[in-house]
């Protein structure tokens, strides 16, 4: 496919750079694009990964991700050109962290509604899908980091919009199961609302690279045959 990303830092460049070995033509929109160190980012080791400016990243593509910091996104969407996201599906990984007062920062929003659903409104012609915002950059594209078992959500009102952000869940090695769609949009309000407690816990162990599981009991009918054999 032909993706464009919406901000150049470490979730944007990683993602950029991971969607690039899938074989995707992959461009990153930045402010910053056209500066010494956004130009000597683009021709590195990433150079297949190209640094435009927002509008020409994400012109025909077929999937855009916004990976800006959350507190600016909106105003990042609402520069956009409407028609150049008719009908694209619109990968939303970010949350609005305020780093202001320090670490760890805390999350601004507004009750009974999510940044996902904001973007939403802002550009009525994208079909917004939510995922990716419970864990850091190096676990989405790569949860064989982590031992066992571990959640990524997804949220969305479209069907084949989060068939196709699935698609490229399973491109970066989660497998199926692990891959739990939590519904419509808003239900990315509580996948927004984690963020307290993975910040917290972060702190607590000291790293970010983690990740939350959902562990789900036994089914009943295994539980009886157990019983059974063990009788």
């Amino acid at each position: 496919m032909q993706i464009g990303i919406l901000g150049s830092g470490i979730v944007g460049r990683t993602l950029g750079a991971a969607l690039v070995r899938q074989g995707h033509d992959v461009a990153i929109g930045s402010r910053t694009y056209d500066t010494p160190n956004g130009r000597h980012w683009g021709t590195g080791t990433h150079g297949a990964v190209r640094i435009e400016s927002y509008a020409d990243a994400i012109r025909g593509a077929e999937l855009v991700v916004n990976a800006t910091p959350g507190l600016v996104s909106l105003g990042v969407v609402r520069e956009l050109a409407p028609e150049d996201l008719d009908g694209v599906v619109l990968l939303d990984v970010a949350n609005t962290l305020d780093f202001s007062a320090g670490m760890p920062p805390s999350v601004s929003g507004t009750a009974g509604d999510s940044l996902a659903e904001q973007i939403q409104r802002a550009l009525p012609r994208a079909r917004v899908v939510k995922a990716l915002n419970t864990m850091t950059a190096a676990v989405m594209v790569d949860p064989g980091l982590l031992e066992g078992h571990h959640t990524v959500f997804v949220s969305g009102d479209a069907a084949d919009a989060k068939a196709l952000v699935t698609g490229l869940l399973t491109g970066f090695g989660w497998p199926a199961e692990d891959i739990l769609d939590l519904g419509a949009l808003d239900t990315a309000r509580a996948t927004e609302a984690l963020m307290p407690l993975w910040l917290r816990i972060w702190g607590a162990i000291g790293t970010p690279v983690f990740n939350i599981a959902v562990v789900r009991s036994v089914p009943a009918t295994g539980a009886v045959s157990k019983s059974k054999g063990r009788t």
